[in-house]
């Protein structure tokens, strides 16, 4: 293959390797998620119900959890497990390198926030960085299968069980992910997901968390609905954290469907993998080892040792071939405004600040073909070659 040049860009009046874009994502209801919703909309059971409960079982039996809550969105599901989970004061351990819910609610819940680094060839949190910053005050690790690759779960277990620490999963992003064979679900004492529209299960809105203890999930259903152990009978603070049964309807539609479409999805990222791996400049995600992802994101990196420009000068130069880009994220947290004063006692891992210079996103769901794959890759390598130094 011809090498290519400045002047083969798109971006420079070349041809691109696509005529029109490639879909980033794929989001929407089908016939079947709207009929769904429509046997809810004329039954007028629109609160949460039998559609709710279902939605329960199916995705805690899917993601091998004993039981499951729906909720209003993955935010409330994190406010639930902390809630039920942590106390005021509580040192918690948390990664820089996340969407900002995870840690947000960790500051709603009154905790003490101490940020690790991650890996930089996975992306999840570093157990090493994690034990290393265990205090005696430490009571909880709150870690994300980020971009639906799973954490080392083996090695936060084992500096769980050492130092007697809850453990918290946001599983926002990892819908049905697996880890030595079994699903995320089994491990941990909460996972919680989001069910944004934009996620491999999406439903508008929604949320779910699982667990593998009655008592806890007791707890957190009173959390949920104001405290309410009977008719009016409150006995705790509580939430309106709900869902209705319409997004508990379009999410058991969608549980249908999602085993196979993650499998696709995982095919896609064997596609990329093998070919990313022979384009210098460019470095793919490394899973974790034991780890089947969920691929919600398929994050790449920039070697910008390597290229004569920067990540979003190269992701311009891909958008001109038809290939959308996004970054996920452009900052550590360390680095958001909100957290400022509790980053001045952070030593500001090196990792994360390291990766919001040069991580990008390409295309990656269930409706990508093997050919638009290639295609991405060919862009990808395109791009590469008129940048390598």
């Amino acid at each position: 293959m011809t090498t290519a040049t400045a002047s083969d860009l798109a971006i420079n009046g070349g041809t691109p390797v696509f005529e029109s874009n490639v879909p980033f994502m794929a989001v929407g209801l089908t016939e079947k998620d709207i009929d769904a919703a429509t046997e809810v909309l004329k039954s007028g059971m629109l609160r949460a119900a039998s559609k709710c409960a279902a939605l329960e079982e199916e995705f805690a039996k899917q993601s091998d959890a004993k039981l499951g809550l729906t909720c209003a969105n993955g935010t409330c599901a994190l406010q639930l497990a902390y809630g039920a989970l942590l106390e005021p004061g509580d040192e918690v351990i948390t990664p820089a390198w996340t969407f900002i819910a995870t840690v947000s609610m960790l500051v709603a819940a009154q905790a003490k926030v101490v940020f690790c680094d991650v890996l930089e060839d996975s992306y999840q949190a570093d157990p090493a960085d994690i034990e290393r910053l265990i205090t005696p005050k430490t009571k909880a690790i709150a870690v994300t299968h980020l971009y639906g690759i799973p954490v080392d779960i083996d090695a936060i277990e084992a500096i769980a069980k050492k130092h007697n620490l809850k453990v918290i999963y946001d599983s926002a992003q990892a819908h049905l992910a697996e880890y030595n064979g079994k699903g995320i679900g089994a491990f941990g004492d909460a996972c919680t997901y989001s069910f944004y529209a934009t996620k491999n299960l999406g439903t508008g809105e929604g949320g779910m968390v699982t667990v593998n203890d009655e008592k806890l999930a007791t707890e957190m259903g009173f959390l949920r609905s104001h405290g309410e152990t009977g008719k009016y009978l409150h006995e705790s603070i509580g939430f309106n954290y709900r869902m209705n049964d319409i997004t508990g309807a379009i999410g058991l539609s969608k549980l249908e469907t999602l085993g196979d479409e993650t499998n696709r999805r995982r095919a896609v990222a064997d596609i990329y993998a093998s070919r990313i791996d022979a384009i210098e400049g460019v470095l793919r995600p490394v899973p974790t080892k034991g780890s089947n992802p969920a691929w919600h994101l398929y994050t790449c990196r920039a070697e910008l040792e390597k290229l004569s420009c920067t990540r979003d000068e190269f992701c311009a130069a891909l958008n001109k071939e038809g290939v959308p880009t996004a970054v996920h994220y452009p900052k550590p947290l360390t680095e958001q405004p909100v957290f400022a004063e509790i980053a001045k006692n952070s030593d500001h891992p090196k990792v994360a600040k390291k990766l919001s210079t040069c991580v990008f996103c390409i295309p990656i769901h269930q409706n990508l073909s093997d050919e638009q794959a290639n295609g991405v890759c060919d862009a990808i390598a395109k791009v590469a070659d008129a940048f390598r130094k």
